[in-house]
């Protein structure tokens, strides 16, 4: 057996974070094992991104350590226990096989859509033209979007830039997706197709972390949830226990007000 199937894809052990004064994870522990898909949920100011971020070392936790299939994400393991600081370049390159959607697209507003979603498999991983291109048009296919391939990020919709920010991310071969509110920034009417590409992406047997607002998304595509509050995770489990029967009632508290608000 492999050696980094042992491990979770994603481990985070004793992850805590602060700003100044504020702290906004609280020694967070969470495994995400290889092909899982996790869901997390929160109210504003939980702590949901800044996890999310330190797990591709966007922020560096200010204690504990972080995990990807077994490496320690911004360090060298010299020996158990023993910890070295990577410099920005090796981080970078750890980064690689983390792909991240954001809440906004962050397209090249002055490249084409297939010009966004090669630039990085060029000038990262030093694909061929020929092979990168093949692969976009396979990805954009795959997002619905081949017709857009000569389109630039102005002339489609929200909904169409956030499917083109994920094709992007994928084409560069990620072992581990996160998506950070991926539909927030969206038009109610455009969210639906974003969470059916994201769910298309969930059956692929990509191992997939995603904070979300989107509550039947969430107990629709994930094997697990995890609720956070005040940078600590309050609940976790299966989407059927913590969305339909949750055991905490500060977990029942968010939920309900949740469902308000999508009827008001």
């Amino acid at each position: 057996m492999s050696t980094q199937l042992t491990h979770p894809a994603v481990s985070c052990l004793e992850v805590s974070k602060s700003f100044a004064d504020l702290e906004v994870l609280r020694a967070i522990s969470l495994d995400v094992a290889q092909g899982e898909v996790v869901s997390i949920l929160g109210p504003s100011g939980s702590g949901k991104s800044t996890l999310l971020r330190c797990m591709n070392r966007l922020e560096q936790p200010t204690r504990g350590l972080i995990r990807i299939h077994g490496d320690p994400m911004g360090y060298l393991e010299e020996a158990p226990g023993r910890f070295r600081e990577l410099p920005e370049r090796d981080v970078a390159r750890q980064r690689r096989q983390i792909g991240m959607v954001f809440q906004r697209f962050n397209l090249f507003p002055h490249m084409s859509v297939l010009e966004n979603i090669i630039e990085a498999p060029l000038r990262v991983l030093g694909s061929g033209k020929a092979e990168a291109t093949e692969k976009a048009l396979d990805l954009l296919a795959r997002v619905g979007l081949s017709a857009k391939r000569d389109a630039y990020p102005e002339q489609l919709s929200g909904g169409q830039q956030q499917r083109v920010a994920i094709a992007r991310a994928l084409a560069m071969e990620p072992r581990v997706m996160l998506f950070d509110e991926p539909t927030s920034a969206l038009d109610p009417e455009l969210v639906g197709e974003v969470l059916d590409v994201i769910s298309d992406v969930s059956r692929s047997g990509m191992t997939m972390v995603i904070v979300t607002h989107e509550i039947s998304f969430a107990r629709d595509v994930s094997d697990r949830v995890v609720f956070i509050d005040n940078g600590s995770i309050v609940e976790m489990g299966p989407p059927q226990q913590v969305i339909d029967h949750p055991q905490e009632e500060r977990t029942r508290t968010f939920l309900s007000r949740v469902k308000q608000a999508e009827l008001a």
